[in-house]
């Protein structure tokens, strides 16, 4: 990095700067000090508000009482933004049974005003979802996110019309069984899949990189199953700790395909097929 940029960091006697996996969305650094490391997060040519859907999640996750990163600073800099985190040291193993229960304990803090969105928008690399407040979960879910998605794959010439119109089967069922289903609207992780969670030194879980919003909390489980990540030890001590209502495992489909599609938008063709086979998996169960 460009040593006149690192200067204006609100940090002294910085003795290191080196690049870190940090997603797919930032440039990520671990920052060493004479005080100790820290995380920097770095998205070129955009405005510090860039990071303030970011900076709300991880202080609803604070409020929650969920061990999650903390916020230290944010700004911008010659025209890039950037968001200064404390350092969480990794460990090498941990249990999925405490992250379960981590996971329970974050969906059983609500929503302050009943509803369901947030604060902030979520922006991301290509999408941004505005996460207005609305009544219901159906509207957030299915009209915010879905059909923005849907429009952005065929805007992208991802979908052809055969795939356009098995989603609006696959929507009609959505729509109908959650109108049954009663929702609350809880803090989610909003992007909880298997890279977006971290054991400690001390073994004990943490979770990183939100994309806070309030919804129903079966969107999070639904999209922890996409890449395996989980054992059957999490889903047992979650379901222990805060047990989803009946009908749950045809609920958490749509929240896989959610994932599906937020994947293959961003990263193309590879996801067709996945994305495919889930819709057809919803048409055809009873």
């Amino acid at each position: 990095m460009d040593q006149t940029w690192i200067a204006q960091l609100p940090l002294s006697e910085i003795s290191q700067i080196q690049p870190i996996a940090g997603g797919d969305v930032n440039l990520a650094y671990r920052v060493d000090t004479a005080k100790g490391p820290y995380f920097l997060l770095v998205q070129k040519g955009r405005a510090a508000d860039f990071y303030a859907g970011e900076i709300a999640g991880l202080k609803a996750l604070s409020a929650a009482d969920v061990k999650a990163p903390r916020v230290i600073a944010n700004g911008q800099i010659d025209g890039d933004a950037y968001l200064l985190l404390n350092y969480l040291m990794q460990g090498h193993r941990g249990s999925q049974a405490q992250l379960g229960r981590l996971v329970a304990k974050m969906h059983r803090y609500y929503s302050p005003n009943q509803k369901y969105g947030f604060s902030e928008a979520y922006q991301g690399a290509s999408m941004t979802f505005e996460n207005k407040w609305t009544d219901t979960w159906s509207e957030l879910f299915v009209e915010q996110r879905m059909d923005q998605l849907r429009d952005a794959l065929v805007d992208k010439h991802l979908w052809t019309n055969s795939a356009l119109k098995k989603y609006e089967q696959v929507r009609s069922i959505i729509v109908d069984s959650l109108a049954q289903h009663k929702s609350k609207p809880s803090l989610l992780h909003g992007d909880f899949w298997g890279g977006n969670h971290m054991f400690l030194e001390d073994g004990q879980p943490a979770l990183i990189d939100p994309s806070a919003f309030y919804g129903d909390r079966e969107f999070d489980i639904g999209c922890s199953l996409v890449f395996g990540a989980y054992d059957q030890e999490f889903y047992s001590a979650y379901q222990e700790a805060y047990p989803m209502a009946a009908g749950y495992e045809k609920r958490l489909n749509f929240y896989s395909l959610y994932l599906l599609m937020i994947h293959l938008e961003k990263f193309g063709g590879m996801y067709a097929s996945a994305v495919n086979n889930i819709m057809e998996r919803i048409i055809a169960e009873p």
